[in-house]
């Protein structure tokens, strides 16, 4: 088991890592949100967990260990794999996920792409008592006032190796996309794309 790697950044794309680690390149399967965090040529460390199967060895990497505790948590509910434990903390942080556990928030796991009202139902069940309460010390989600999925894109696309001009006029492009409930992944591919036609 490989419980975090550490290493300089070679690659970021839109959904993975590559952090060199003793002269081998490690891909890492991550969240936007985690993504964006990273900087190529820079050093970082990151929680990991290994997914075996038979044909594939796949390490996914997590801003924090909270995140990654969550990643495995989830998994355990009837139905939900890696790919979708993933998106859910793709929308949702730890502590919002906590949240719409404990308060029976079919609505909010539902916004996860791939989770259905019977598996959100479901999740909700086999979760909640073991996914525990939010913590005081964890940031309590989305702040009002503010659009936390701007600095996301943003730091997303300098760290793919736009510059800082060009993407901050991406991210005032596809802002109108954002609506009540920003998508990160599909904002960041919608302002690339807006990036390559320019």
């Amino acid at each position: 088991m490989i419980a975090f790697v550490r290493g300089q950044v070679a690659a970021v794309t839109l959904s993975s890592a590559v952090l060199e680690v003793g002269g081998v390149g490690l891909e890492l399967m991550c969240t936007p949100g985690t993504l964006a965090t990273l900087r190529m040529g820079h050093q970082a460390t990151l929680p990991t967990s290994m997914v075996v199967r038979e044909d594939s060895l796949t390490l996914f990497g997590f801003l924090d260990d909270d995140e990654k505790s969550v990643f495995e948590l989830v998994q355990t509910a009837s139905g939900v794999g890696p790919k979708l434990a993933q998106a859910v903390l793709a929308v949702l942080s730890p502590d919002d996920l906590r949240r719409a556990v404990a308060g029976d928030d079919v609505k909010t796991l539902t916004r996860v792409s791939g989770i259905g009202q019977k598996g959100a139902q479901r999740i909700i069940l086999e979760l909640k008592d073991r996914i525990g309460t939010p913590g005081p010390g964890r940031h309590a989600g989305v702040p009002t006032g503010a659009a936390p999925w701007r600095d996301q894109v943003h730091q997303g696309l300098v760290g793919l190796g736009w510059s800082t001009r060009d993407a901050e006029q991406a991210v005032d492009a596809v802002a109108p996309e954002a609506g009540d409930a920003p998508d990160v992944g599909a904002l960041l591919r919608a302002a690339l794309r807006s990036l390559s036609k320019a």
